[in-house]
């Protein structure tokens, strides 16, 4: 069936969101279809508005300003720790869990020498950099483990000043898992990262 030019558009374009398939896309249109055009005019607006946000200057978080609501905060700004995230959405997740009351510093990725990604390609320079300048006491890295990860983290250890503490997040058994549907690395992470019983 030959679908009109402007639900092919819409359809293609909803196509390049991660995760969204043609057949989620179509619905998705036909869903936003049977809205008004007030409805239809403020998702563009708030969409064209994208455009619009800003990296942060410190951090590398989106915002409107030219620093993000964290990095603007004195308190936290001021904070001895910095949380190293690999991308927003984990940003985000900590951030979500109102336990870390420091600054962050978005790295974009990791490592990952086969698909050129290399130091300069992050934002592993400014990082050490931001450390030394801004006489950050701790660094808390909380990148995913994978061995690009892994690689990442040994790196930054290594480029960052030696009186500087380094620390990773701990990984393991989530809360109400069960061990018998755990796969071996997650088994393994737990075990390195087993805490002493006071």
């Amino acid at each position: 069936m030959e679908l009109p030019d402007s639900l092919k558009h819409a359809v293609s374009q909803m196509t390049k969101i991660p995760g969204v398939g043609e057949k989620t896309a179509l619905r998705q249109v036909l869903t936003i279809c049977r809205w008004d055009k007030a409805q239809l005019g403020a998702l563009g607006n708030s969409l064209i508005s994208l455009g619009n946000l800003n990296s942060c200057e410190v951090c590398g978080f989106y915002t409107d300003q030219s620093q993000c609501q964290v990095c603007s905060n004195r308190d936290r700004r001021e904070s001895d720790c910095v949380c190293v995230v690999e991308n927003i959405t984990d940003y985000i997740a900590i951030e979500n869990s109102n336990t870390f009351k420091g600054s962050y510093h978005i790295l974009g990725g990791v490592l990952n020498p086969l698909l050129g990604i290399g130091p300069d390609e992050l934002r592993i320079p400014e990082l050490v950099e931001r450390i030394t300048k801004e006489d950050k006491k701790e660094v808390i890295l909380a990148v995913n483990p994978s061995v690009e990860g892994d690689a990442t983290c040994s790196y930054i250890h290594q480029e960052l000043p030696e009186d500087i503490k380094v620390e990773r997040i701990g990984f393991g058994i989530p809360m109400g898992g069960s061990l018998e549907y755990l796969d071996s690395l997650t088994i393994t992470k737990a075990l390195e990262n087993r805490k002493r019983l006071n």
